[in-house]
């Protein structure tokens, strides 16, 4: 795992502020062959979630992709399509999740569905430094 990667994803969620309001300030990065090669944080309400930033920015092949995000991939269809499907069919190979999004449509739903796609996912990297930032910013939406 890239540490690197890990603190990075933190720094970035904090450019989504104060714009995203009232959802969670959440950063993603994009890492291939131990290099980021993209990045995103979560627009303003309506607008893409970092995931989806990150995607939109990278321009290579999907194989050997691995995400770091600080908050579960979203489960559920609202105002933008849900991260973790999304995740799932562009062939995101590992996602690196900091900690699980206490909200109740998605609270595992999001780590179900990308352990059903078949995407590797580890949780709780990162997550005291991440809950302590997100905290304040979470049930909001």
């Amino acid at each position: 795992m890239t540490t690197i990667s890990c603190v990075k994803h933190l720094a970035i969620s904090k450019n989504a502020l104060p714009d995203c309001e009232p959802n969670p300030p959440v950063g993603c990065v994009l890492v291939k062959n131990g290099e980021i090669v993209s990045q995103g944080f979560t627009q303003a309400i309506g607008g893409n979630h970092a995931e989806v930033e990150a995607l939109n920015t990278y321009n290579g092949e999907m194989q050997g992709v691995m995400a770091y995000v600080t908050l579960e991939p979203c489960a559920f269809v609202g105002r933008t399509p849900s991260c973790a499907r999304t995740f799932v069919s562009v062939g995101v190979e590992r996602v690196v999740v900091a900690m699980l999004d206490p909200d109740p449509r998605n609270n595992g739903k999001g780590i179900d569905i990308l352990a059903e796609g078949g995407v590797e996912v580890d949780i709780g990297v990162e997550e005291s430094a991440v809950s302590s930032f997100l905290s304040p910013y979470l049930g909001k939406s």
